[in-house]
């Protein structure tokens, strides 16, 4: 991975997962972003529990993370598709249980639409444990009529996760 010269953009990641220990499977993950190059971790949510949306499986454990990074938009998928298969995730079918799933929801202000990557995530206001994490660390990005589009998905806070200033 190449590390970009360009100036600092904020992106928003949401994390998730649903099989092993998937609360500290996150954690480790938000560690991770910490970690990446040319990447500071900012803020991160509480970690949040849903029940599998559109696929089967335990819980999942999710949350959301705001970064300042200057790898660009690829170059930071691929940073976080590396983390997701060394935390053994496997695409053996779509919505399928995941160790890891790592999803860049917003880079900057940059719309981008290739067959790699979306942003903003395309199902992003569809899915309240993306929206609600997100409202925690970034309430100016969530509408009230956003958070009550998806109010009937149950959400529910497991544990504070103190936030990085």
């Amino acid at each position: 991975m190449t590390e970009a010269t360009q100036a600092e953009v904020l992106a928003y990641v949401a994390l998730g997962g649903n099989l092993g220990d998937a609360r500290a499977t996150v954690q480790q993950a938000l560690a991770g972003l910490a970690s990446l190059p040319a990447t500071r971790l900012l803020r991160a949510s509480s970690l949040y529990r849903t029940a599998p949306m559109q696929a089967s499986g335990p819980d999942f454990i999710n949350a959301v993370a705001a970064v300042a990074t200057r790898l660009s938009a690829f170059e930071l998928l691929a940073a976080l598709q590396q983390m997701e298969n060394a935390q053994g995730r496997e695409r053996p079918y779509v919505n399928a249980p995941r160790t890891l799933d790592l999803d860049i929801l917003l880079y900057g202000d940059t719309p981008i639409h290739s067959p790699t990557l979306q942003v903003p995530h395309p199902r992003m206001y569809q899915r309240a444990f993306v929206l609600v994490p997100l409202a925690e660390i970034a309430p100016q990005l969530v509408s009230v009529e956003q958070l009550a589009a998806v109010q009937e998905q149950q959400v529910e806070c497991v544990q504070l996760h103190i936030n990085t200033t």
